[in-house]
């Protein structure tokens, strides 16, 4: 048993240090410095190269001459970028910088600088301690067919829309939960949660567990030790979703990332 706990333990640092590894990133999350909407017309915005704009389908970039790329490849006249919302983004390289373009509704833009000060003074995200009681087994149960979900954001007036397969259901203390989940970002599921230490000694807003995928069966197992911030608990530049209804556990989840040094008064 000692060994099995040991083992859990490692395996959890090893997660941890990645994590913050890549929240690391000179040009990940934590370099965000600025966020902008585009507007109809072109114009441009304080600190970046060239005239920006959008249209019912697309953002544009004007270079005006400015020595920007795009996927590797210099521009040198108008560039179109058409994204699906709530989707992917991309990126437009000058200089040290990368600029971001995603679509939220609307078109944004989004500056990545490392030299971003909430970069240069990270030291690390606080956590609960890895506590392996905190590993539960649930069932995966799919929908006869996905179901777009509509959430709301951390920006107020914006919403997401995501397609979910179907929920996860669990029990914790004798008492059964469902959560709806979402596609993950490879494979496995992703569930966007709140619980009882939301706003007390975790981020308000919410958490997200990764899941892998479910077996032959459905059963998947939750690990929330693993449960981690989205960006949005780090910079005011990002417009992460809020839970679908429904998720807000009624219990403390006393797992997993901490609210970040940066939101502690």
């Amino acid at each position: 048993m000692t060994t099995t706990l040991d083992t859990f333990t490692q395996d959890w640092r090893g997660w941890k240090a990645q994590r913050e590894r890549d929240l690391a990133d000179p040009l990940g999350w934590l370099a965000l410095i600025s966020l902008d909407w585009l507007e109809d017309k072109p114009r441009a915005y304080e600190g970046l190269p060239g005239l920006w704009w959008q249209d019912a389908d697309a953002a544009y970039l004007d270079p005006q001459g400015a020595d920007l790329s795009h996927d590797g490849e210099r521009l040198t006249g108008v560039r179109r970028f058409e994204l699906v919302n709530s989707g992917a983004t991309t990126r437009v390289a000058a200089g040290e910088i990368e600029i971001e373009v995603a679509r939220r509704g609307g078109y944004l833009i989004r500056t990545h600088d490392p030299k971003a000060p909430v970069l240069n003074a990270f030291r690390g995200v606080p956590a609960y301690e890895p506590d392996a009681a905190w590993v539960l087994s649930g069932t995966f149960e799919a929908f006869d067919e996905p179901r777009p979900t509509t959430v709301g954001a951390v920006v107020e007036g914006l919403s997401h829309v995501y397609v979910s397969p179907g929920i996860v259901r669990f029990e914790h203390d004798g008492a059964e939960h469902t959560l709806t989940a979402f596609n993950g970002k490879e494979d496995g599921l992703l569930l966007l949660f709140t619980d009882a230490t939301s706003g007390v000694t975790t981020y308000a807003a919410n958490r997200s567990l990764a899941v892998p995928a479910p077996a032959e069966d459905g059963s998947v197992v939750l690990d929330f030790t693993r449960a981690a911030n989205l960006p949005c608990a780090f910079t005011d530049f990002a417009t992460c979703p809020l839970p679908p209804a429904g998720n807000e556990l009624p219990f403390a989840v006393e797992a997993g990332e901490k609210l970040p040094y940066e939101r502690q008064g």
